[in-house]
């Protein structure tokens, strides 16, 4: 009689975990393709346009014009989010591996980095327009007409239309590198140029280096001013107070001329004007 009760009891409990079992597989397959579903339906909500912005993650440099421009998004209705990285490569990397939906950038580098990323593109509208110029202390007005009266002579005389042209010119890009003279008298000092090297073709490394639009542009100042040229790498978000505290005597950077900026520093006249676009994959 216990054998046979032991045998029943085996066969309940053999029954009910069967069916325990059944039914968590079923629950789990469920689940399984709702998540399909759901990434389904998360990856038809691309970024085609401008329009798109609101609700997504946008990735952009800190610090940068396209952080400035992108903040008006932050905290809307639609529950548009901001990612701030270091680097405008930290941000490409981030929406490679999906943590961002897309990522705002300067136009140039965003060229070089979709042209060694296939999966990427650039969106045809541009986000925002901007002119590029050098940022320099307030008091420093004289050294601010000194730059000025050079950038005036530089573009007059073709230099930095060479200049542009060597990194990004489609039929001279490459054949017009910068060479400063050769009796160059630099008894003028040195001139510091504070930058983030970063962001191609203005400025990034080549080997230990630092090349680029902007590296080459005041390389041709500093050889007008009869000055040696340094340049200091660092965050971008730290060019301005490295140019407030002397630091710097310059910030070269790509750096957009905007209102807010203009309360802590100051500016020399344009050099080149460039566009804010957006990043997205394919």
């Amino acid at each position: 009689m216990k054998k046979l009760i032991t045998l029943l009891l085996v066969v309940a409990m053999t029954t009910t975990l069967f069916a325990c079992g059944k039914k968590a597989e079923e629950k789990s397959g469920t689940e399984g393709a709702a998540q399909e579903e759901t990434t389904e339906e998360s990856a038809s909500e691309t970024v085609e346009s401008v329009d798109d912005l609101e609700g997504k993650v946008i990735g952009v440099q800190l610090g940068t014009t396209g952080d400035i421009y992108i903040s008006d998004y932050e905290g809307d209705e639609a529950g548009t989010k901001i990612e701030r990285f270091n680097k405008g490569n930290e941000a490409v990397i981030s929406l490679k591996q999906g943590k961002v939906d897309c990522v705002l950038i300067d136009e140039q580098p965003a060229k070089s980095f979709v042209a060694e990323n296939d999966d990427l593109k650039i969106l045809e509208e541009p986000f925002e327009l901007e002119d590029y110029a050098i940022c320099i202390a307030k008091e420093n007005t004289e050294l601010k007409e000194r730059i000025n009266d050079v950038l005036a002579e530089l573009k007059e005389d073709g230099t930095l239309e060479a200049i542009i042209n060597n990194y990004i010119g489609d039929d001279t890009k490459g054949k017009t590198p910068y060479e400063s003279p050769a009796d160059v008298d630099r008894s003028g000092g040195t001139l510091v140029m504070g930058t983030n090297a970063y962001f191609p073709p203005y400025e990034y490394y080549e080997g230990q280096k630092i090349v680029g639009i902007d590296a080459d542009m005041a390389q041709a100042i500093a050889d007008k001013l009869g000055m040696e040229l340094k340049i200091e790498d660092m965050e971008f978000a730290a060019i301005i107070a490295a140019v407030q505290t002397g630091k710097a005597d310059i910030g070269v950077a790509g750096m957009t001329v905007t209102e807010e900026r203009l309360q802590n520093i100051d500016f020399t006249e344009s050099y080149t004007t460039a566009k804010q676009v957006i990043i997205v994959k394919k």
